[in-house]
């Protein structure tokens, strides 16, 4: 079922065209609200400049100019040729399977209990089994797995910068407490005359010795 041998690993600084999300999230196959009358009206065609959802063949009158595509199904699921989408999209790592005589990729994921027996190889997002050396199972997949890389480069990067300047540069309550500690005077230590007297009970008060006379005049 598999078609062709294992693609080159993508490019790390690869950017992902605007029109990948929308489609990955759009409903094919469905009645065209706006030809619903006419006959074969299914919506499974999608036009990648205007990203406006789902259309049918009557549709494309409107996008003549335009750069479209054609999704298929595959056991009630979205695919679409590679012959196709690799003129506007890098699908290496993606399986690729052999329908109706044509090479096609699987848009999104598909729910696979447990992996078969003997599987070696399995899509690094959902553990769907795989055939050759692919990485991914889907484009959505593949999408999923670089936006996870993407967000921790981004944070590792936060990281660096935060730990840069923290260690770079002094904080001011560092810098306040140094010049109150600089100008304010220490404290002497205690003498031992101090602490003798400190440690001296106190005796019993003694009256003046002229306290007791009477004067008489």
């Amino acid at each position: 079922m598999g078609g062709g041998g294992p693609d080159e690993e993508d490019n790390n600084n690869e950017k992902w065209p605007p029109w990948l999300k929308p489609l990955l999230k759009e409903q094919f196959f469905v009645q065209c609200k706006l030809h619903i009358e006419s006959h074969k009206s299914e919506c499974n065609m999608y036009c990648l400049d205007c990203m406006n959802g789902s259309l049918c063949s009557f549709c494309l009158a409107y996008h003549r100019d335009h750069n479209y595509i054609q999704i298929r199904r595959s056991s009630y699921h979205d695919v679409i040729r590679v012959s196709e989408i690799q003129k506007y999209l890098d699908i290496s790592g993606v399986q690729t399977y052999v329908i109706n005589s044509a090479k096609v990729v699987f848009l999104n994921e598909r729910p696979q209990p447990r992996p078969g027996k003997g599987v070696i190889n399995t899509c690094e997002v959902c553990d769907r089994s795989l055939v050759d050396n692919f990485r991914f199972c889907s484009l959505g997949c593949k999408d999923f797995q670089k936006k996870k890389r993407q967000l921790a480069m981004v944070s590792s990067d936060s990281e660096d910068s935060y730990s840069s300047s923290s260690h770079g540069k002094p904080r001011k309550n560092d810098d306040n407490n140094n010049k109150v500690r600089s100008f304010s005077p220490s404290t002497p230590p205690p003498t031992s005359v101090n602490y003798r007297n400190a440690k001296r009970r106190k005796g019993i008060p003694q009256r003046a010795p002229m306290a007791g006379l009477i004067i008489q005049y």
